[in-house]
Parts: C-alpha cells; structure tokens; sequence
C-alpha cells in the first residue's frame, strides 16, 4: 500500500510545486526587470545562480544547509548554555532539544519535515527557470502597448497589471509547459531526499533481498516495478501536454500572435 501512496505523494509535490515555484518565478522576473539597479541585481543573480549549478547538486547542498541553519538557530535559542562548538571537525553537533525533526517525534513528522524540505527546494530551483521564462515573456510585449496605456491615463503599476501581465501569459507558456515536463521528470530527486516516493518503493518492492522483506523472499522484480514508473511517467505527460495544448489555445484567442490569427482565419 505505501508503493501506491507513494503515488500520492508525487502528484502532491507537484500540486504544491508548481503554483509555489511560479511565484517564486514571478517575483524574480519582477525583479529583474526593476528599474532599480541593485533590485534588478538580484533578480537577475538569483536566476543566474540557481539555474547555473546543476539541480543534483543544489538539492544536496540547500538541503543540507536549510536544515542545518534551522537547526544552528534552535540551538543558539533553546541552548544557550551549551559551551562545545558546534562545528567539530567534519560534525555538525547540536543540542538534542535543537534538532529537527526532535528524535522523539512520531514517524510522520519526519516525514512531513523531508517533504516540506523537497517542495521549498524545488521551488527554488524552479522558481529560478520560470522567472527566466517569465522574464523573456514580459519582454516580448509590445513596448508601445505600454506607452499607449500610460497615454490613456494609466500608471505603470496599473499598465503593468491590466496591459503586460494578461498578456505575457501567451508567449510565457510555451516555455512554461517545457519546465511543468521537467518538473514532472525531476520528481525521482525525491529519492535522494529522503522521500519515500515510488523510485524507493519501486527499489524496495522489487529487490530480491531488501531489509524489509525478507520474510518474503523473490526474484529481482525491478525492472517490472520501474516499467510500471516509465508508464506512469508516459501517461502523465501525455495528459499533460492535452491539457496545455487546450490551455495555449484558450490564451491564443483574440491575441496578435501567429495561433491567435490562425484561429481568427479559422472562425471568418
């Protein structure tokens, strides 16, 4: 039963992900294209950054880091009589109490705590290719579109709201569907996580002798488990491109764009 909710727990990091890490994505386009030029500055090294390291190894390290940072506060809060360093060669050593998750708390917690880690972790991955992608789509409005709201009486907050953010979508999703399908295809990062997702059950279930189940003994039923994960994969994404083809069709109506005057030839 935990292989199938692994399941589960996949679709819900995406249903997480993806809206978190779209805006994430947001405010470092918005940023970015600040005319204040140490805002812009972090816009644009945020994206740079994040999208110049590779993703395995910025989810080794931030993971590492997150949780150590919480845990380095919790003991200069909770455990200020404490007179060892923290910091003992290659050991990171804090007070029982600093700990998270506490080694007394339920199984669940534990697991809630990694799973929470995953989902800011790939935020911030992926908020850093949607604001690049977000970015580029704010620039393909037309600049005189803009100048022709503030004409009209319209400030730059409003022009940008009403005018450049209705339509950026349309050239934004093209590039936003190809980072949903890499989102999709990075979900086994959860294994590394700590995360029992379907790659560890898949590993756990189909191994001839595992810790969990020797009472059970079988053959090496990987490949039919992993199979099973390459369909599973396969249909998602196929689901998904349907959905988005509908979704890019639907914001193409009535825009100046090439699907937009196609559908405006089809419907004279």
């Amino acid at each position: 039963m935990a292989f199938y909710v692994s399941f589960g727990t996949v679709l819900l990091l995406l249903a997480i992900t993806a809206p978190v890490s779209l805006g994430f994505g947001f405010v470092g386009a918005m940023l970015a294209r600040s005319r204040v030029r140490p805002v812009a500055w972090i816009g644009k090294a945020y994206i740079a950054i994040v999208r110049g390291v590779p993703d395995i190894a910025f989810f080794l390290f931030f993971v590492i880091a997150f949780d150590q940072a919480i845990e380095w506060t919790r003991h200069k809060t909770l455990c200020r009589d404490w007179t060892d360093p923290i910091r003992q060669g290659n050991d990171f050593v804090v007070c029982d109490a600093a700990k998270m998750p506490l080694s007394s708390a339920a199984q669940w917690v534990h697991e809630v705590y990694g799973f929470t880690l995953a989902v800011i972790t790939f935020a911030i991955v992926f908020g850093a290719f949607a604001a690049n992608v977000l970015y580029g789509a704010m620039r393909a409005v037309p600049h005189a579109q803009m100048e022709t709201a503030e004409a009209y009486g319209m400030n730059r907050r409003q022009a940008f709201w009403r005018i450049m953010v209705p339509q950026m979508w349309v050239f934004a999703l093209p590039g936003l569907s190809n980072l949903w399908m890499v989102l999709i295809k990075a979900t086994p990062l959860l294994f590394l996580l700590g995360v029992e997702d379907i790659v560890y059950w898949a590993r756990e279930l189909g191994g001839a002798k595992t810790a969990k189940f020797t009472s059970y003994p079988h053959g090496d039923w990987r490949m039919w488990y992993f199979l099973a994960l390459l369909v599973f994969y396969l249909a998602f994404t196929k689901l998904s491109e349907v959905v988005l083809e509908r979704l890019m069709v639907r914001l193409s109506n009535g825009q100046a764009t090439l699907s937009g005057e196609k559908q405006r030839k089809a419907n004279a």
